[in-house]
């Protein structure tokens, strides 16, 4: 699997702090980001209330890729009523990813996926979208993903189409379809997501 990404204009990163409110539910994302032109580092906090699907958890995590956008580290500790959980995904330059739940590392190539979504982040949408500069240039890319589901942890191999719809200075359109949803994401000049139709909104 090809996972180069475009060639761009490098600049210093830089600091923000986002935060996504759920759409028809009481959930909200918080996160700090730095991010440079395509690599990214972030440290963030996912707190939900019960639904009929999952139970009320607190989630946090930190994520680094390289300069590239290609993922490096993911952390994610959860929190609900039966106590505290937690996972740590690395890839290696080669593609050899190491997932660990405190149990020893399992050792996999996930078929070459350079991507990791967080269920419920609306942050993990822009890994993809940045790493193939899709805001910046119309392009369509169906990619392996590694996807972290929330609360469980339980880890497992996605696939997830992205395809440019509109490319603009200040605001660009993703379109985003997966196994479970599919949605236009309007993202920002840096390719972080402002809307996720059915899961969040950015304040």
């Amino acid at each position: 699997m090809d996972v180069e990404a475009p060639e761009s204009k490098s600049r210093a990163p830089r600091a923000t702090m986002l935060t996504w409110a759920g759409v028809g539910t009481s959930r909200l994302e918080a996160v700090r980001v730095v991010a440079g032109d395509r690599g990214i580092r972030a440290t963030g906090s996912i707190v939900a209330a019960p639904t009929e699907d999952a139970p009320a958890f607190s989630a946090s995590y930190t994520l680094s890729t390289d300069e590239g956008g290609v993922i490096g580290r993911l952390t994610v500790r959860i929190t609900t009523a039966s106590g505290e959980r937690h996972v740590a995904l690395s890839r290696s330059e080669e593609g050899i990813w190491l997932v660990d739940h405190g149990a020893g590392a399992a050792r996999t190539d996930f078929d070459g996926a350079a991507d990791v979504d967080l269920a419920y982040s609306p942050l993990f949408n822009a890994l993809p979208v940045r790493r193939l500069g899709l805001h910046r240039t119309p392009a369509e890319h169906e990619l392996p993903m590694v996807f972290v589901h929330l609360p469980s942890l339980a880890v497992e191999l996605t696939r997830q189409t992205y395809r440019t719809v509109s490319v603009g200075a200040e605001q660009s359109v993703v379109a985003f379809e997966s196994e479970r949803f599919d949605a236009e994401l309007t993202v920002d000049s840096e390719g972080l997501v402002i809307a996720y139709p059915g899961l969040a909104q950015r304040l």
